[in-house]
């Protein structure tokens, strides 16, 4: 289970990730201010405003690329209150620190920091507290439903083979590798026209086909203008998307993968060892685990949140 210590945290992080493409285009609705502080509903005393969920439906909208109910969107709103009211009561209070770490994360995936996500947020109409919110009951609810009910999402072999039957994954029997990676960066200059990438991409391809071992191959990149040899990294290859997977096991240890232009340059890997992993650390099993984990933390929190809503006090305007 450790491994998927942040799977929902994340799942719920990718779901927002796509704010990024449509925030920009999406124009503020119109509402006076009167219209927009009506109190629509008390939960446990606490209101929800017009406001709020007009906030929320445009989250929702820019997240899903379609209107929302405004029920769903007034349920989605009760919901969060009974998750962080129910978090107070257990004491799990996320800091305002862990709240802003993972709205910066969710601007870093769109490729900005946090000021320019918020900035691009409130073109979008959008206040920034409004995502905030939603992160913050999200946090609080995994806590809580990991924590109260650790026992009842535990995984077991049957329960991961019976997914996999059920998926038909076929590498149920098949291990995984645990690479070592050398990153070789060739640098192109901020700005530089797109001859200037080709021509370095013909650089790495020269060394690549050079290159035939990392105790030898490394210090003489190391001594190239203009080429950078970063930090070691090590992937299993159960964590990498399918392709990526295939392109890294049709490189023999000690030689270069292809390589890739990014906004820095040309860069290309260097595989300096390929170890056997365990034969249940196989993508398949990785997979089906998950799927497996994601499907009971599911049903154990509707459970949860369910008993939450029938024990409030719900009173609607």
């Amino acid at each position: 289970m450790a491994d998927m210590r942040d799977f929902i945290i994340l799942r719920s992080v990718t779901r927002w990730s796509t704010l990024g493409a449509a925030v920009l285009v999406i124009a503020a609705a119109t509402m006076t201010g009167a219209t927009a502080q009506n109190v629509v509903a008390f939960v446990n005393g606490e209101p929800i405003t017009a406001l709020d969920i007009e906030q929320r439906s445009k989250l929702d909208e820019l997240a899903t690329h379609k209107p929302p109910a405004r029920q769903e969107v007034l349920d989605e709103l009760i919901n969060d209150k009974l998750k962080v009211k129910e978090g107070k009561r257990w004491g799990i209070e996320p800091s305002d620190t862990d709240i802003n770490d993972a709205f910066g994360t969710m601007g870093g995936r769109m490729h900005m920091n946090a000021d320019q996500f918020s900035q691009a947020l409130t073109k979008g109409g959008i206040n920034p507290n409004t995502l905030k919110s939603r992160i913050r009951a999200d946090m609080v609810w995994q806590s809580l439903v990991r924590g109260r009910y650790s026992a009842s999402l535990e995984i077991g072999e049957k329960d991961v083979l019976a997914e996999m039957i059920a998926k038909k994954s076929d590498d149920g029997t098949a291990g995984s590798y645990e690479y070592t990676l050398r990153p070789i960066l060739f640098l192109v200059p901020p700005g530089s026209p797109d001859a200037a990438f080709e021509e370095r991409k013909r650089d790495a391809e020269a060394l690549r086909n050079r290159f035939r071992s990392c105790d030898e191959g490394l210090p003489y990149v190391r001594a190239l203008n203009g080429v950078v040899v970063r930090d070691q990294i090590v992937r299993n290859s159960a964590d990498v998307p399918a392709e990526l997977r295939k392109g890294l096991d049709s490189v023999p240890v000690g030689q270069l993968t292809a390589p890739d232009i990014t906004k820095l340059g040309v860069e290309l890997f260097a595989i300096c060892s390929k170890t056997e992993s365990r034969a249940d650390n196989s993508p398949g099993k990785r997979q089906a685990r998950e799927a497996v984990f994601a499907e009971k933390y599911e049903q154990q929190s509707k459970r949860y949140l369910d008993d939450l809503r029938h024990a409030a006090l719900i009173e609607y305007k």
